[in-house]
């Protein structure tokens, strides 16, 4: 498996070569988040992935957080749409460099068992008031920091 690099406003990254849209889901349940610590550089995030053909983005969502983490889930409204055009990821196995485009979904769990897989090797429902000392992306920081804190979508600011 390769490894997964952010680049944020960073002169020295890669130019991105891609576009793909990914969806991820911001599930709480009480005073819990359900997050995972990725397998491909270690970090905690919502549970998501990139958008596959023949899918629509919500379904994406939806597959993307039962296969990472075991736990279904119902869409329950929208965190925002994130596509920072100075935040590439690097992944190391193909040399794609991906612009990042991202939304966000608020979605509350209707069943299974926070379980890791391939893509994750813990996945847990962290206490709000411990995320922050967790090793995370900031872009992982930010999506995660809104969803609590705002209940309006977020929308890029070059946009408004």
């Amino acid at each position: 498996m390769g490894r997964r690099i952010d680049y944020h406003q960073d002169p020295n990254a890669p130019a991105a070569n891609s576009v793909r849209p990914s969806a991820g889901a911001f599930v709480r349940r009480d005073d819990t988040v359900l997050l995972i610590c990725r397998s491909d550089n270690g970090n905690w995030s919502m549970p998501g992935g990139a958008h596959d053909p023949g899918e629509s983005l919500s379904h994406t969502a939806v597959r993307e957080t039962h296969e990472e983490t075991g736990v279904d889930i119902r869409l329950v409204g929208l965190v925002g749409i994130f596509t920072d055009p100075t935040h590439v990821i690097h992944y190391t196995s193909n040399d794609e460099v991906r612009q990042e485009f991202t939304v966000i979904y608020r979605a509350e769990s209707i069943g299974g068992e926070p379980t890791p897989s391939d893509e994750s090797t813990r996945v847990e429902w962290v206490l709000v008031d411990q995320i922050p000392a967790l090793t995370m992306d900031p872009s992982q920081r930010k999506r995660i920091d809104w969803a609590l804190t705002k209940t309006e979508p977020y929308i890029d600011p070059e946009a408004r």
